[in-house]
């Protein structure tokens, strides 16, 4: 289950996108999700799956990669698309029974959701897969440091940041471990159906919880043996500086957004 999730990982490639600034990466991740919440149907979406086409390509990470990492999140997607498909009202009635009904409408919708959400989780996994930890929770830091004049403990809320991400496969990593442990006993989960499959994960929240906790624990611990502190004044080997590459893809996504913008505001179908 840890190689299916895209978020909190990075791969080793040599791509224009790993070479950029990761205070680039991050501001350009905000524009672009800006410009992807202002979607609506037509020709911006079209736009919009050339673009992370694009993105994805110049990554140098395989297709396949991605297509993994959206497995986890595949019963989230057709629980959205059903929902708009069946209860949304429309004037094209395709099937109907009892208080439900399918409409051309209702699966326009569904789809557009969908699209979005999955053109939102591939720029954020794009992300993850393109920055080292380490540089990201340093590109938070820079980014936030203004708000450190007002006492906002910023080195400590970028690193809090990371290692929130970068949890995320460490926590599904114990639940795999977990459902290995309940397998050798005997009791293997995925022979269920799916309705007593759901309440079967209910138990294992306990263990699973503990577990987290004290690798969160030993993480503390790590952390304050090393004399790392609240990490105030603490210098980087690695200084960050800005590059002609970092104006071109900062000034890529703008474009991106500004034309999102224009197509929806326009009404351009």
């Amino acid at each position: 289950m840890r190689d299916n999730v895209i978020i909190g990982q990075y791969m080793e490639t040599d791509s224009v996108l790993h070479r950029l600034d990761p205070r680039t990466k991050l501001l350009s991740l905000v524009v672009v999700m800006i410009g992807l919440l202002m979607l609506k149907p037509g020709i911006g979406y079209a736009v919009a799956a050339v673009f992370a086409l694009g993105v994805l390509t110049l990554s140098k990470v395989s297709f396949r990669a991605y297509w993994k990492g959206l497995k986890p999140v595949l019963f989230v997607l057709m629980f959205t698309f059903l929902y708009h498909a069946l209860f949304t009202k429309g004037t094209t009635v395709i099937w109907t029974w009892s208080y439900i009904g399918l409409t051309a409408e209702g699966l326009a919708k569904g789809a557009a959701f969908v699209g979005r959400i999955v053109l939102l989780i591939l720029m954020a996994s794009v992300l993850t897969f393109a920055t080292k930890p380490l540089e990201l929770a340093y590109g938070f830091q820079k980014l936030l440091a203004p708000l450190s004049r007002l006492h906002v403990p910023v080195e400590q809320i970028s690193l809090m940041i990371v290692i929130a991400i970068r949890f995320i496969p460490t926590i599904l990593q114990e639940l795999d471990r977990i459902l290995l442990a309940q397998k050798a006993r005997g009791f293997d989960m995925a022979a269920l159906k799916l309705p007593k499959r759901i309440f079967a994960y209910v138990p294992i929240l306990v263990p699973l919880l503990f577990t987290t906790i004290g690798r969160a624990e030993q993480l503390a611990y790590a952390i304050e043996a090393r004399a790392y502190g609240n990490g105030k004044g603490r210098t980087s080997y690695r200084q960050l500086k800005f590059g002609p590459l970092d104006a071109w893809a900062g000034g890529t996504a703008v474009l991106f957004a500004v034309a999102i913008l224009a197509i929806s505001m326009g009404g351009i179908s």
